[in-house]
């Protein structure tokens, strides 16, 4: 008896860590996409002439993409499909392969735009653009859109 209380308090134990480990980067990737989409402002405003270029600031949104880029894909391990009102969908990891050639779209779409070093409002949309791009595909695929 006192071997099986141990052996579910053990148990208990693992899985209230399992629970909290996948709240946890639960909670670290929806923090670095918020941090993404900040970035994506900055850089949106700009495009949209709501802001002013700024190459320092553009080149530092760029830069916060490239940790996304670098970061991302560690952030959505088996385990971590639910909870903290995710919107992560399924798919990512029924079709990782598909996710994770989405990341590497996006991390050499943000190479080159930080390689082309925009120095004005027409250099930062080219640069832009399709980093935007990949973004999209991958909300598209992988992202659930929640109504606000």
């Amino acid at each position: 008896m006192t071997k099986t209380i141990a052996a579910l308090l053990v148990t208990s134990l693992f899985l209230s860590t399992a629970v909290l480990a996948a709240d946890d980067v639960i909670e670290q990737r929806q923090d670095l996409m918020e941090h993404t989409g900040d970035a994506a402002k900055v850089v949106g405003d700009m495009l949209k002439e709501k802001e002013p270029f700024d190459a320092a600031a553009a080149m530092a949104a760029l830069e916060v993409w490239k940790n996304t880029a670098t970061e991302v894909g560690d952030l959505f391990p088996v385990g971590s499909e639910t909870g903290h009102d995710t919107e992560a969908k399924s798919t990512i990891w029924s079709d990782r392969e598909g996710f994770d050639q989405r990341i590497d779209d996006f991390s050499n779409a943000v190479d080159e735009a930080i390689a082309a070093n925009p120095t004005s409002l027409a250099a930062l949309g080219e640069a832009a653009n399709p980093v935007f791009k990949t973004c999209k595909g991958c909300h598209e695929n992988y992202r659930v859109e929640k109504d606000d």
